[in-house]
């Protein structure tokens, strides 16, 4: 029987732990013998390390230890050198963490670190990102396995032929992922045994890491996630912190805490990319698209490739029969850029949805009527069918919602006193993938049952999303039911990353809550605990290719003062076909952020590197300006009643970066009808308001 605990609004399960304070989360939890750890970065861009003087932080009170490239435990030499830390005196960018000072208070240790002394033989270096670097070259595939370039038909010869054509490039500078939470571990050895308390999206990817450079073998090593003060990316594999810990914790023989500053989370733990993008697009008179071209430049690092999907979102978004897109890299002496919210499709978006708003003022067409006219029900990469795709139902229920019937689309037709009032409107799509997983289900002789999988919370509610789906599976009221995650001790599951975590968590715990279903069925003693397992690798590997999504439309009104250029959001809505919601509060929370970190991207965020010194000047939460409550009037998330039976057993899609995907598009075309004047790097600032074109 099913309770129907899916699709209600159940708090989260973790709530009261929460608010109370009595959540712990990396480095709150009460060890004996404690120490702290406190990460030296490096104050040159690109050089070697000639001499470490530690006298003076060793004599300093409370300082047990300061561990360098000369005197740190050893680890196995592998392809990642961004993990292989205090291994080798060369530096490879500005922030690179070269020493750690552990000592008895996280005071002493901040003091010690302070004193410690360093020279370098520094070289010249190269950190800023152009679309004529001599270094470009074409990677051998982008994040995580896309092909580079993909070509179909002959674009050059459809853009020419066409009577509507559009040629822009749009560029967006660095991000920062700037969780609630820092990058923190607390890390202990003992008898030969690696326990860390770890701040990441994946308890397993940090065990098979972390096992891999100190040479052990798995079950050695042991990754506790309870609480995870959120992610958006930067936390989906090991990172410094960890690894500085448990090297550290080695190296005293003690346990030892590590947090990174707020600083220290501007690169060194990763960052999206800066970009620059040249999209052209073809139409014929009546605004169906005919040529598509998205060419995205990106960089990474010296020490390891890491090639942004930039243009992929173009694949497979709108339909022509000429369509081409490319990827270029540049190799920096920069830290490696890594997974921030929706990688490849935030930045891909804000390009091709504000260059569909430029072809519909082109052609002249309505931009809602321009995208329903370009929908498809086959990918145009794949050239399959797509399991499911309401792009356009959600782009009419949104116009609805939103009150788009109407819309003069002359810039600068509205005003309200100094205000001009402009809106805009972007879809939005993400791929809806699941990863093999393992669960656990035991039922106990009390009647109640216990789910075990090694899921991860990162603040989304997953815990209670992943404890209603077993409810349901088993067939019994949630309040039945204990759920445990974020322990490596439990069966092994994917990451909370690429908006695929609850499917497939909940594939996991319903294969484990069929079979132990199965087990009742055959009769059991009431006094036996019973347990089923289930492991999806072979069930999920075996999926036809097909093509899945998510869809979105998100619709901006904004004003902005003609006197000054100053830009804020009227009222924001999204429209979103994400499959089956499982928990509307938690689906709604996670709708809802990613569209303000969208609007954040548009007007606020933006990593100001200083050329000389190879770093981002504005390193902190005072200096790099993030959306706040005030810049939030109104804002609105919906979504549509779909059932697609392609995609998992629990019929889900992941919600956790659609949000963010054509967001900044969406606030930009805004700006624009508001205005008249096109911004095309971002954010859209007052200055680049002002200086482009009189607005009284």
């Amino acid at each position: 029987m099913s309770t129907d605990a899916v699709g209600r609004a159940y708090p989260r399960l973790e709530g009261r732990e929460k608010v109370t304070g009595t959540a712990r989360y990396a480095v709150e939890y009460p060890v004996d013998g404690v120490t702290y750890g406190w990460a030296v970065p490096s104050t040159v861009v690109r050089g070697r390390i000639t001499r470490i003087d530690t006298t003076q932080a060793l004599a300093s009170s409370g300082v047990l230890a300061v561990l360098h490239h000369g005197n740190a435990p050893r680890l196995v030499p592998g392809p990642d050198l961004d993990l292989r830390l205090l291994q080798e005196p060369s530096v490879h960018f500005r922030g690179q963490f070269v020493a750690v000072v552990v000592a008895t208070s996280l005071e002493a240790a901040r003091e010690g670190a302070r004193l410690v002394r360093i020279d370098y033989d520094a070289g010249p270096h190269s950190t800023v990102l152009t679309d004529d670097h001599p270094g470009l070259y074409k990677p051998d595939h982008v994040n995580p396995s896309y092909p580079t370039d993909t070509a179909e038909g002959d674009f050059d010869a459809g853009y020419a032929a066409a009577p509507v054509r559009m040629d822009a490039t749009y560029r967006t500078p660095a991000y920062h992922n700037n969780p609630m939470e820092p990058h923190a571990t607390t890390a202990q050895w003992r008898d030969g045994q690696l326990l860390v308390h770890d701040s990441t999206q994946g308890g397993s990817p940090v065990r098979a890491t972390l096992a891999e450079l100190f040479a052990l073998p798995p079950e050695s090593v042991r990754v506790i996630t309870e609480h995870v003060g959120g992610g958006f990316g930067a936390k989906g594999f090991a990172k410094a912190s960890v690894v500085l810990a448990a090297l550290a914790a080695r190296h005293v023989d003690r346990p030892v805490k590590l947090a990174l500053t707020r600083q220290q989370l501007f690169g060194p733990v990763a960052y999206r990319t800066p970009t620059i993008q040249r999209v052209r697009l073809a139409a014929d008179a009546d605004g169906r698209l005919t040529a598509i071209c998205h060419d995205a430049i990106s960089q990474t690092s010296t020490t390891r490739e890491f090639a942004e999907q930039t243009a992929v979102y173009t694949r497979s978004m709108y339909a022509a029969p000429h369509r081409r897109t490319t990827h270029r890299l540049v190799r920096l002496d920069v830290p490696t850029p890594a997974w921030m919210r929706a990688p490849g499709e935030c930045p891909g978006s804000y390009a091709l949805e504000s260059a569909l708003d430029e072809l519909a003022i082109a052609v002249g067409i309505d931009p809602v009527e321009l995208r329903i006219r370009n929908d498809t029900a086959v990918d145009p990469d794949l050239g399959r069918p797509f399991t499911s795709r309401n792009l356009v139902a959600c782009l009419r229920e949104g116009a609805r919602r939103f009150g788009w019937a109407g819309r003069d689309p002359t810039p600068r037709a509205r005003r309200d006193g100094r205000w001009l009032i402009g809106t805009g409107v972007a879809g939005s799509s993400y791929p809806a993938r699941a990863r093999p997983s393992s669960a656990t289900a035991t039922a106990r002789p009390d009647g109640s049952f216990l789910v075990r999988i090694n899921a991860t919370d990162i603040g989304t509610g997953a815990r209670t999303a992943v404890w209603q789906v077993a409810a349901d599976a088993l067939g019994v009221p949630p309040e039945r039911v204990e759920i445990r995650i974020g322990d490596t001790d439990l069966p092994t599951a994917s990451l909370a990353g690429g908006s695929m975590g609850t499917a497939s968590w909940s594939w996991a715990v319903i294969r484990a809550a069929g079979a132990l279903r199965g087990k009742l069925r055959e009769g059991v003693p009431p006094d036996v605990e019973v347990t089923a397992e289930a492991d999806t690798a072979d069930e999920v590997g075996g999926q036809p290719t097909r093509p899945r999504y998510a869809y979105g439309a998100q619709f901006v009104e904004v004003r902005v003062d003609a006197d000054t250029g100053e830009v804020r959001l009227n009222r924001m809505l999204g429209v979103f076909a994400a499959g089956r919601v499982v928990n509307p509060t938690t689906a709604r929370s996670q709708l809802i952020g990613g569209m303000t970190m969208g609007l954040s991207m548009a007007l606020h965020e933006e990593g100001l590197l200083d050329e000389r010194y190879g770093d981002w000047v504005n390193h902190d939460l005072a200096t790099y300006h993030i959306t706040g409550c005030a810049d939030v009037e109104s804002i609105e998330a919906y979504w549509l009643d779909e059932r697609d039976d392609e995609l998992n057993p629990a019929g889900v899609k992941g919600i956790g970066e659609i949000g963010i995907v054509g967001a900044a598009a969406a606030v930009a075309n805004a700006v624009h009808h508001a205005t008249g004047v096109r911004i095309r790097d971002l954010p859209i600032r007052l200055d680049k308001l002002i200086g482009l074109s009189a607005l009284a």
